[in-house]
C-alpha cells in the first residue's frame, strides 16, 4: 500500500520536476551572438551551378607491367579536349607487383590522355624511405613511369643527393620491379 502511494506520487512529481528543469534551462540560456553564428561559404551560387567540376575524384588502374596505380585529388576540372583536365591537390600511388610503392603528391596537375604533369610542391616518397622533390614531374598512367626533367633533390637513408634528372620506371616492360634512375651530374653528401 505504501509502495503504491510512493509510485503514484513519483509519477506526478518526476515529470513536473523534469519540466521545471527544462524551463529553467531555456529561460536562463544565453542568447546567440551574431558573430559566432555558423559561417557560410563565400561562393557565388550561380558560378557553382554552372561550373563543371568533380570533387574528390579517384582513378584506379593497372599499368602495362601489372603495377597498381591510384590517383586522387580534391577537384578535377575538364579541359578543352576530351582527354584533358586539371586536378588540384593530387596524390598518386604506384604499387608494383612485389609490393613496393611510391607515393607522389602535388598541388596541381594537368592531364592529357595518359600523361600527367604534376606541379606546385611536387614530392615523391618511396617505400624504401627515399624522398624526391622537384619543380615538376611527368607521369604516365599506362607505362607506370614518373620522370623529372629538371634538377631533383633527394633525401635517401644514407645521405642527400642532387641530380639533373630522375626517372622511376619498370626494369623491363614485362617485369614488376621498378628502378629509380638518377642522372645528369649526380652529387651525393654521405651521412654515415
Amino acid at each position: 500500500m505504501l509502495r503504491s502511494r510512493i509510485v503514484a506520487w513519483l509519477r506526478v512529481l518526476l515529470p513536473l520536476t523534469a519540466l521545471a528543469l527544462l524551463s529553467v534551462l531555456f529561460l536562463l540560456g544565453r542568447h546567440p551572438e551574431p558573430e559566432s553564428s555558423i559561417p557560410y561559404a563565400d561562393v557565388d551560387p550561380q558560378d557553382l551551378a554552372e561550373r563543371q567540376a568533380i570533387t574528390n575524384p579517384t582513378y584506379t588502374g593497372v599499368t602495362t607491367n601489372g603495377s597498381q596505380l591510384t590517383i586522387s585529388g580534391t577537384e578535377a576540372v575538364p579541359g578543352r579536349g576530351q582527354d584533358e583536365g586539371q586536378v588540384s591537390s593530387i596524390r598518386m600511388t604506384l604499387r608494383a607487383k612485389d609490393g613496393r610503392a611510391a607515393e607522389v603528391s602535388a598541388g596541381s596537375a594537368l592531364v592529357e590522355g595518359d600523361r600527367i604533369a604534376l606541379k606546385d610542391g611536387v614530392r615523391m616518397t618511396t617505400a624504401d624511405g627515399w624522398i624526391v622533390t622537384a619543380p615538376e614531374f611527368h607521369a604516365s598512367t599506362t607505362a607506370g613511369t614518373v620522370v623529372a626533367e629538371r634538377e631533383v633533390n633527394v633525401r635517401a637513408p644514407f645521405g642527400d643527393l642532387t641530380a639533373g634528372q630522375m626517372e622511376l620506371r619498370p626494369v623491363a616492360p614485362d617485369q614488376p620491379d621498378h628502378i629509380l634512375d638518377l642522372k645528369g651530374g649526380v652529387r651525393l653528401i654521405y651521412r654515415p
